[in-house]
């Protein structure tokens, strides 16, 4: 194979009625190759993930050289480092995207699988089962290693998968999927399984969320809040999404302090741009004076800013005052907010009036507080004793995830290649009609 990849032209961006008509066109092609991804056999794709991956490894300098040109840009446009972190690649990155798209390559098909079976009273055998969901549309921003994760996990699941990229990243996502796709060609698949709408054109994220004629069943935006909000507000289809990653780790007076040090450093610090990074920590008010001065010291050593209320500031000075908006904020950086609560009640009641549903924390050696914890918390995931930055579909053995789902229907948590499939039921009868 080839290390030599061709990204995709850019359309022009005054392209005017062209753009709806290439993105009908895009919309029949990825119908036509759904139809036959949904038949394509396990193997089969199994085999055409693995040739993207090495596609991928190959055009390592290709991919980086366009990440290059991106980050630039970002950059020169006075971008913040989180956003500039989500973007950036490098050699290590490139082999991680490539280990992605080999790891779900290896999990179990997931169409096929029957999911329920029964004997009706008649004798009619009912079986439900797992099928594709059929073109998937992702809208996402900076992180280019969403091409290669939603592409894998759709086709895995014998979906098709439209992608549009940020214009920050529409460089270096446009190489990565043109590696994907020249993999893809050589094993055979349909060469449209997967394709990034070539255009940093802000209309084609409005053409997708209109549904392209019935073409996309289903979009799924990844980025931040104002693309969310976007989607959820004009798509004419199903959306999986989530808002912000406002979470939270609750310190009660039971909590090893060892621990819960190490928790809340990784927890916050080890990536602080992903949407499983703590943004707030509150500690209960009996936990004062054995753990609140170390955490709110061990986060500022380690270089976090703390903005705190009054008790969090009164035990290290170098804490700074909280503003009413932190309490709901996602900092996507090197920064936390700090409050004291009297005891779990009142950490339910702050979760649940600033919390985004979507993963929170608690650490305690209280099995009863534990799992009243687990139980009343209503995010989409739920830990104890645990870093909240295990919120990730590689870590739940998904293998990746397009996202985080915080709503409540059918994908909640990390979407990986189960939720990607939806069902239907066969039914198996000796001749039986209804009375």
């Amino acid at each position: 194979m080839s290390a030599a990849v061709t990204t995709p032209t850019e359309v022009a961006r005054d392209a005017g009625p062209a753009l709806p008509e290439l993105m009908r066109a895009i919309g029949v092609r990825a119908r036509q190759a759904a139809r036959a991804l949904a038949l394509t056999a396990g193997e089969r794709k199994r085999a055409g993930l693995l040739a993207a991956a090495q596609a991928v490894r190959e055009a390592e300098r290709t991919i980086l050289a366009q990440n290059a040109l991106d980050l630039a840009d970002a950059k020169a446009a006075g971008r913040p480092s989180a956003f500039l972190d989500r973007l950036a690649l490098d050699p290590g990155r490139v082999a991680g995207i490539a280990e992605a798209i080999e790891t779900i390559a290896g999990l179990p098909d997931p169409v096929g699988r029957v999911l329920a079976r029964f004997e009706r009273p008649n004798g009619l055998i009912i079986e439900r089962v797992a099928t594709p969901i059929g073109v998937v549309g992702v809208v996402f921003e900076s992180r280019p290693n969403v091409t290669a994760d939603a592409g894998a996990l759709c086709l895995m699941a014998g979906n098709a998968a439209i992608l549009r990229a940020g214009a920050e990243t529409f460089r270096t996502a446009s190489a990565i999927a043109a590696a994907m796709n020249q993999g893809l060609a050589a094993a055979g698949l349909p060469p449209d399984a997967l394709q990034l709408v070539p255009t940093r054109d802000r209309e084609a994220v409005g053409l997708m969320l209109g549904g392209l004629d019935g073409a996309i069943d289903v979009i799924i935006p990844r980025g931040g809040r104002s693309l969310v909000e976007r989607v959820q507000a004009e798509a004419r289809v199903p959306v999986f999404a989530h808002l912000d990653g406002i979470v939270h780790v609750y310190v009660d007076a039971t909590a090893d302090l060892a621990m819960a040090q190490d928790v809340v450093l990784n927890a916050k610090l080890r990536r602080t741009g992903i949407c499983g990074a703590a943004e707030a920590l509150l500690v209960a008010e009996d936990a004062v004076t054995t753990h609140l001065a170390p955490l709110v010291r061990a986060l500022i050593e380690a270089g976090c800013e703390v903005r705190g209320d009054a008790a969090a500031r009164a035990v290290d000075p170098r804490a700074r005052p909280a503003a009413p908006d932190d309490w709901g904020r996602e900092f996507l950086d090197a920064i936390i907010a700090v409050r004291v609560v009297d005891g779990l009640d009142a950490a339910l009641d702050h979760i649940d009036r600033y919390g985004s549903r979507h993963t929170d924390a608690i650490l305690t050696s209280d099995p009863v507080a534990a799992e009243r914890f687990l139980h009343e918390v209503d995010s989409a995931i739920v830990l104890h004793n645990a870093s909240t930055q295990f919120a990730d579909g590689g870590e739940f053995g998904f293998g990746a995830e397009i996202g985080i789902a915080t709503g409540r229907l059918h994908a909640r948590g990390p979407v990986g290649v189960e939720q990607l499939t939806s069902f239907k039921y066969r039914l198996r009868g000796t001749g039986q009609t209804r009375p």
